[in-house]
C-alpha cells in the first residue's frame, strides 16, 4: 500500500481510480478494461503531480525528504557501484549500524562510499537507529577517509540523517569531539571528496560528512542546521509553526545553491524520487561522474585549497558584509584589515584607561 503525503488527496484519488480500472476483477465483478479512460487518467495524473510539486512550500518538501518510500543509502549503493565491500568498527568502541562504510568501484575506479542509512522498515529503522549516527560511527568514518587519503582514493558520503545521536550513551563517548573531528579530518583530505543529501541533512550529523569539495543535493532534499520543529519551538514556542520555520532556514534545495552551500540539484521525478528509483538512479550516477572527472586531476594542494576557499566564501558574497569578507579580498587585505584592527583596539583601549581615570579621581573627590 502506497504511503500519502497529506497535500497528496488529489493524486490519492485518482490513483485509486486508476488501479480499479486496471483491476478487470473489481468489486462490480468480471467487466473489460477501458483503456482509453486510463489514459486520460494518467494523464490527470501526471499533471497534477507536476502542478504540485513544483509549487511546494518549504514544510512540504520537508515532508518529502522524510517519505519512508524515499530512496536510501543502501539503494545507492547497492545499484550505482560495483564489489562494495563494506568495513566496520571504529576500533575503540564497536560498529554503527546507522552507517554503511565500504570500498567499492564507479566506472571503473575504485571509491570509498560512506552512506547514513535509516533503514526501509520498522524493524530495519530501529537496528540503523534511524540514520542518527553514534561517536563510533563517526570515528569509524575518519578511520576509513584517513584510509583512503593514504591510498589515494575519492570519498563518497550520502547524507541522510535527522541529526547525530544526543542520547546519554553518545554524549558520554564525547559526540561533540567526534562530530568535530570528523570535519576537520574532512576539510584536510587531499583526494576529491563528492557529498550528495539524498533526504535530511540535519544538524552537525549531517556537517560531519558533508565537508567536501562537492556537495550535490536532490531537488526534494532538505539541509539545515536544526529541523523545522525544533526551531519553531525555540523561536516561537510553539512545535505548529513549521511552515513559517522552514521558509525562515531557508533549507530548501533551490535556496541552498542561491547561497552556495550546495553545488548542485539533481532533478527529482514529478512527485519525488520515490516515484521513479530508476530515473533517480540514473540522475544522480551522470552527476556524479561529471563531479569525479573535475576533480580527478586536480593536485593534492589544489584540492586541500578548493575545499578551503569554497568553504571560506559562503555567506561572504551576499548580505551585511557585501563581499567585504569573501576569501579573496580578506587574503589580499589581510595586513590592512590588521592594522584597522589593531587601531581600533588601541583607541579603545585608551577610552578605557581614561574612563578608569575618570572614575578614580572622582571617587577620590567625594571620598575626601
Amino acid at each position: 500500500m502506497k504511503n500519502y503525503l497529506n497535500f497528496e488527496n488529489d493524486i490519492k484519488n485518482i490513483e485509486l481510480e486508476l488501479d480499479r480500472l486496471k483491476d478487470p476483477y473489481n468489486k462490480e465483478g468480471i467487466s473489460e478494461v477501458d483503456t482509453s479512460k486510463i489514459d486520460k487518467l494518467q494523464s490527470d495524473l501526471n499533471k497534477k503531480l507536476k502542478e504540485i510539486y513544483s509549487n511546494l512550500n518549504p514544510w512540504q518538501t520537508t515532508l518529502v525528504a522524510r517519505h519512508e518510500e524515499r530512496p536510501k543509502s543502501k539503494f545507492f549503493i547497492d545499484n550505482i557501484f560495483e564489489n562494495f565491500f563494506p568495513l566496520s568498527g571504529d576500533r575503540l568502541f564497536g560498529e554503527d549500524k546507522s552507517s554503511i562504510a565500504g570500498l567499492a568501484t564507479f566506472e571503473g575506479q575504485s571509491v570509498l562510499v560512506i552512506g547514513q542509512e535509516k533503514g526501509d522498515d520498522l524493524e530495519s529503522r530501529i537496528e540503523r537507529n534511524f540514520g542518527m549516527m553514534k561517536p563510533e560511527g563517526y570515528r569509524k568514518s575518519i578511520r576509513l577517509m584517513k584510509i583512503a587519503d593514504k591510498f589515494g582514493l575519492p570519498v563518497i558520503t550520502f547524507i541522510d540523517t535527522p541529526g547525530a545521536y544526543p542520547g546519554v550513551g553518545a554524549e558520554e563517548r564525547g559526540q561533540a569531539e567526534a562530530i568535530a573531528k570528523s570535519i576537520e579530518c574532512s576539510l584536510s583530505l587531499g583526494v576529491p571528496t563528492i557529498s550528495i543529501i539524498i533526504g535530511e541533512g540535519g544538524s552537525g550529523g549531517a556537517i560531519a560528512l558533508a565537508s567536501s569539495n562537492k556537495i550535490l543535493m536532490f531537488e526534494n532534499a532538505i539541509y539545515s542546521v536544526i529541523s523545522p520543529e525544533g526551531c519553531a519551538s525555540i523561536l516561537w514556542r510553539d512545535p505548529k509553526k513549521t511552515l513559517e520555520a522552514a521558509t525562515a532556514m531557508k533549507l530548501t534545495s533551490k535556496d541552498l545553491l542561491e547561497l552556495k552551500i550546495i553545488d548542485e540539484i539533481i532533478l527529482e521525478p514529478s512527485g519525488g524520487a520515490h516515484r521513479d528509483k530508476d530515473l533517480t538512479l540514473l540522475n544522480l550516477k551522470k552527476s556524479l561522474k561529471i563531479n569525479l572527472s573535475e576533480l580527478k586531476d586536480m593536485t593534492r594542494q589544489d584540492i586541500i585549497a578548493h575545499r578551503k576557499n569554497k568553504f571560506l566564501n559562503i555567506g561572504r558574497e551576499k548580505g551585511l558584509s557585501n563581499g567585504f569578507l569573501s576569501s579573496e579580498k580578506l587574503f589580499s587585505n589581510s595586513v590592512k584589515n590588521f592594522a584597522a584592527i589593531k587601531n581600533k583596539i588601541i583607541v579603545n583601549k585608551i577610552n578605557i584607561y581614561i574612563l578608569i581615570f575618570i572614575i578614580f579621581v572622582t571617587s577620590l573627590y567625594f571620598l575626601t
